[in-house]
């Protein structure tokens, strides 16, 4: 089975890339940090992760499975803004997923000992008591974990999975993976009769190693399988355990995507035969299945797929989901070469008419949601989330939705693992903030790493930014609408040198140079041949001068370099991120360059004194007869304490010889960003790297998502009023 997609959703893209009427949409309310959720007395840096989640029928409280610290926690919605911690049961074992019937809790544990001897037992918790009752042993490594609609039915898939260091994790494996079915009666399973369903035989990839990845039931009780290595789909009768239907799950060709993990977005590349390889699979309705394509063996073809349960292929998004993802800044370019955005969950929710489906991006960390049509799925919005989301439930009656982030980055970022919520109701998206558009070959615009912002001089509302070196082989000025909502990339001017991208820049800083050009501030790391150096470029990019960091000033250098630049008359003003070695503690440089006289010079800033791990300076930009400074942390999430904007008038900014005695300037508190940072229900994000006053006089900040590098790749783009 093979499907073409060679580029026809373009026009489709053309027109808007979030929801625009007058129907209900989706907001975050809530990011819920699974570490406060951590038994007491256990380490606060315990990594903990929320994987599968599952909800009580009333929808008041949700519970998922957390593999690392081995059991299954509870999280108290009543007040879905305010979700609240509601205990944790430890189990003998790694659970793999969890599924909710009535007063108990079905959790699929993994037991093994090895990957060639694997076990693993079904386990009933009760809600009220938080007791451990009822334990099946399944005979292999569990799963996916489901229950029918009529709660008579539980499905477990046991995946005996591959070892990936084993011969470069090639197939086959054993022992091979199968099906358990369990009747259950007075919501606990009957482990007496417990069915084993043989899945061997039936894929082209691999059959005698089938590896079940994902279970779902309908209501008449039929079971969907996916193999997700072996690239196959099965339909299995709940009740006799007879194999209904089975098939590939086919291959996609893929035209004008991004191959290759160079540091820069190109959608121009080709892919062909690429297997789907799902990992999630959920009934839409009795006769059609959606899957997940992530790919895991040697596919993932970036979207998701409708199918009946014959396996006829009904819908193939091909790139949609993965170019939406793109226009909002999320797309993981580390990732290109694999597997791109990696849709890897899903879920299935009817709310009021609409029967939505939500795609969740495992490594652009966004989803996206869909409206069942009968025929192609109609794209309704885009929802920012955690890092890497695994796994989702729709909660209709409350009109929520929540999904579990599974990484916790507590020894790379301090960033946690969350279960985020959202909210259906009137009113409009809050995210995202700012997208870009198809460029005229039909190809998305891809960006990140914004970390510098810049006004036209004249036109209000018209904006630049710059990446950093997130994408190294691609510095880009983005041209930006701020008036459209979501603000709008409309153009990228890609910074070159002799008519090839421009190399050994890390661009943190822009302004307008008053002749249609620009003055970029490059961040420099003299260990990496990367020069502390002011450029300018002419309005299609191209370099004209480069001005690197005198002796003087470089004497002290350290890596934490330019971190933004404004113009104020002939003179150039560098804001530096951190204390260089020769700047007294707690105080940072801002460096002068006067472009008519070449003379240098710097005054000193006060920092604000980090409690924990260290504080600059991010922003430099100039507004009458004051320069606005953002001063922050590098601190994230309930961690953050300093995300500031202050400003200093122009008229301190009298520099002093460099190697000189440099002046110290006072500055004024403008602005707290948190509240800002926290007003789509997320988590406080480390790096708000942008600011700038547009020609109205409307200022405008922007954060910096790392280039989704464990990130979750959110770009928040706000206005602050009139300044």
């Amino acid at each position: 089975m093979k499907f073409s997609v060679l580029g026809a959703l373009a026009a489709a893209l053309l027109g808007s890339t979030v929801a625009a009427s007058a129907d209900p949409v989706f907001n975050r309310v809530a990011s819920f940090p699974v570490n406060t959720n951590l038994p007491a007395g256990t380490d606060g840096k315990t990594e903990t992760s929320a994987e599968i989640i599952a909800a009580t029928a009333d929808g008041m409280m949700l519970v998922y499975s957390d593999s690392p610290l081995g059991g299954v926690g509870f999280i108290d919605i009543t007040d879905a803004a305010a979700p609240k911690p509601a205990g944790f049961v430890g189990l003998d074992g790694e659970p793999t997923s969890v599924a909710v019937l009535g007063g108990k809790v079905f959790a699929g544990v993994n037991t093994s000992q090895s990957y060639t001897a694997p076990s693993g037992r079904l386990v009933v918790i009760d809600i009220a008591t938080r007791d451990v009752g009822a334990s099946c042993d399944l005979g292999g490594q569990p799963d996916s974990v489901a229950l029918s609609p009529s709660g008579d039915l539980v499905a477990v898939a046991i995946e005996n999975e591959r070892d990936e260091d084993l011969n470069d994790g090639a197939l086959p494996q054993m022992p091979a993976g199968f099906l358990v079915l369990l009747p259950v009666k007075d919501e606990l399973p009957d482990c007496a009769n417990a069915r084993k369903v043989d899945l061997t035989g039936l894929a082209a990839v691999a059959p005698e190693d089938p590896e079940p990845e994902f279970v779902d039931i309908n209501a008449a009780n039929e079971v969907a399988v996916t193999l997700q290595e072996n690239n196959h789909i099965v339909i299995v009768d709940g009740a006799s355990g007879e194999i209904l239907s089975h098939f590939s799950a086919g291959t996609v060709d893929l035209e004008n995507v991004d191959v290759e993990e160079e540091g820069a977005l190109t959608f121009d590349g080709r892919l062909t035969g690429v297997a789907r390889e799902p990992d999630a699979v959920q009934w839409l309705d009795g006769e059609r299945l959606v899957i997940a394509n992530e790919g895991d063996y040697e596919g993932g073809s970036r979207g998701f797929t409708i199918l009946s349960k014959s396996g006829e292929v009904l819908h193939e998004s091909g790139l949609d989901f993965e170019y939406r993802v793109a226009m909002a800044g999320h797309y993981p370019e580390k990732r290109s070469g694999n597997k791109g955005v990696e849709p890897e969950g899903l879920e299935v929710g009817r709310f009021g008419d609409d029967t939505l489906i939500f795609v969740l991006s495992e490594r652009g960390s966004a989803i996206g949601v869909y409206r069942d049509t009968g025929a192609a799925p109609e794209f309704v919005q885009l929802l920012p989330t955690g890092v890497a989301p695994e796994g989702a439930v729709a909660i209709p009656g409350r009109n929520l939705f929540a999904v579990s982030n599974e990484a916790d980055l507590v020894e790379e970022t301090g960033l946690r693992s969350h279960v985020t919520l959202y909210e259906r109701a009137e009113g409009a998206t809050a995210y995202p903030m700012i997208v870009s558009r198809m460029d005229d070959a039909g190809r998305p615009i891809g960006f990140g790493a914004l970390s510098g912002l810049a006004a036209d001089p004249s036109e209000p509302g018209i904006l630049y930014a710059v990446n950093d070196s997130a994408y190294a082989m691609q510095p880009t000025i983005f041209r930006i609408d701020a008036s459209a909502h979501p603000a709008r990339i409309t153009d990228a001017i890609r910074v070159t040198r002799a008519g090839q991208p421009a190399q050994l820049l890390d661009l943190e800083g822009i302004v307008a140079d008053g002749k249609g050009g620009f003055w970029l501030a490059s961040e420099g790391r003299s260990d990496k041949l990367v020069p502390h150096a002011l450029t300018r470029v002419d309005g299609k990019g191209e370099i004209k001068a480069q001005v690197v960091f005198p002796p003087e000033l470089l004497a002290g250098e350290t890596r934490f370099g330019a971190e933004g630049v404004t113009l104020i008359g002939d003179t150039l003003w560098i804001a530096i991120q951190r204390p260089w070695k020769d700047d007294p503690k707690d105080t940072v440089k801002l460096v002068s360059y006067n472009t008519a006289t070449k003379e240098w010079g710097a005054v000193r800033y006060p920092l604000e004194r980090a409690e924990t791990g260290w504080v600059g300076l991010s922003e430099i930009a100039l507004h009458g007869e004051q320069v606005f400074l953002i001063e922050r942390d590098n601190q994230i999430g309930d961690n953050a304490r300093l995300k500031k904007l202050y400003r200093v008038p122009v008229s301190a900014l009298v520099p002093a010889p460099l190697g000189s005695e440099l002046p110290l300037v006072a500055k004024e508190e403008v602005r707290d960003f948190i509240p800002d940072l926290k007003a789509t229900g997320g988590y406080v994000v480390d790096k708000i790297e942008g600011f700038t006053v547009d020609a109205s006089g409307t200022g405008y900040a922007v954060t910096d998502n790392d280039g989704v590098d464990d990130s979750n790749g959110e770009t928040l783009f706000f206005s602050t009023g009139k300044m």
